[in-house]
């Protein structure tokens, strides 16, 4: 069982920045991988941000050039840095770990960017 907890959520102006944190329980090494996705009030969840073992990143379009994911080993933590917020950012993020095949999600942390 892989627990994870998210923190850094928060209410940001529009061009403001944001870092999350996920800690997670066990040692990130041993990941797949670990991905964050939002999900906005009626709409579905949606990937954000993905960082393999071996540290390769890949983003959805939107917010390329903007957010940043990275990973801290010795503390079990991955990041997200996200700059040059936008009011369509705002929503609940959740980090995912991938391990031997099955994904362990977090609870979320609320990100609302205001205009």
């Amino acid at each position: 069982q892989v627990q994870l907890v998210e923190s850094g959520g928060g209410l940001v102006q529009a061009g403001g920045s944001l870092r999350l944190s996920c800690a997670a329980s066990g040692r990130i090494s041993r990941f797949t991988n670990m991905d964050w996705h939002r999900q906005a009030p009626d709409k579905a969840r949606e990937f954000v941000a993905r960082i393999t073992a071996d540290g390769t990143t890949a983003y959805t379009n939107s917010v390329k050039g903007r957010f940043t994911i990275s990973v801290d080993n010795a503390k079990n933590t991955v990041y997200l840095q996200m700059n040059s917020l936008k009011p369509e950012d705002s929503a609940v993020y959740y980090c995912r770990a991938v391990v031997n095949g099955r994904a362990f999600w977090g609870q979320g942390t609320q990100v609302t960017v205001s205009s």
